[in-house]
């Protein structure tokens, strides 16, 4: 169980450190009374995002708090379904950001979370450096671009909704079907 939470880690962090500007998701189990971290050494000035969602378990609910290099907890929210945390770095260092499902004793959750690293490159290297107003096709390039974005992000969004919803509906049936086989041999028995 450890060497495995550690091996997750240290893959992650391997993933994410390779990444310059850029980011990852991971889709991760989060057992009862358990917390799982991450770590990302991050330049000063770096804006960096983490949102993230429950997907399935308990109350859909999940603890969660980001510390900088000085052990300062900069963000923290308790029992939250999911959210956004959008950040820029005052000094360089190790990142800290854990999940936590401490406070639940028997229900394993699943948590996805999408942690962007840096700014979003200019679609053209000289872009930032024009005097000239665009032309009206790069006005609609970047305006593309903008809604691609919106799209990915719906997309995302809807994918987790779906995923959460059919755990809730497997759920359900499971339940649905252990009361019709009660039913069932409670009927047996009032027949005899």
């Amino acid at each position: 169980g450890a060497v495995r939470v550690a091996v997750r880690a240290l893959c992650l962090a391997a993933l994410l450190g390779a990444l310059g500007a850029g980011g990852t998701e991971l889709t991760l189990e989060l057992p009862d009374s358990d917390r799982r971290c991450f770590h990302q050494e991050l330049e000063s000035g770096i804006k960096f995002t983490l949102d993230y969602q429950v997907i399935s378990g308990g109350h859909y609910d999940v603890d969660c708090y980001v510390e900088d290099p000085n052990g300062k907890t900069i963000y923290q929210e308790t029992k939250k379904q999911y959210d956004s945390f959008p950040h820029r770095t005052e000094v360089k260092g190790v990142y800290t950001f854990c999940f936590s499902n401490e406070f639940s004793t028997f229900s394993h959750k699943i948590v996805y979370f999408d942690f962007q690293v840096g700014d979003e490159p200019p679609i053209r290297p000289d872009m930032n450096n024009r005097v000239t107003a665009l032309t009206q096709m790069e006005s609609a390039c970047v305006t593309i671009h903008e809604m691609l974005n919106s799209v990915i992000d719906s997309q995302t969004h809807y994918r987790l909704r779906e995923a959460q919803d059919r755990s809730r509906a497997e759920e359900l049936n499971g339940r649905v079907s252990y009361w019709s086989v009660g039913e069932t041999l409670i009927l047996f028995v009032v027949s005899i």
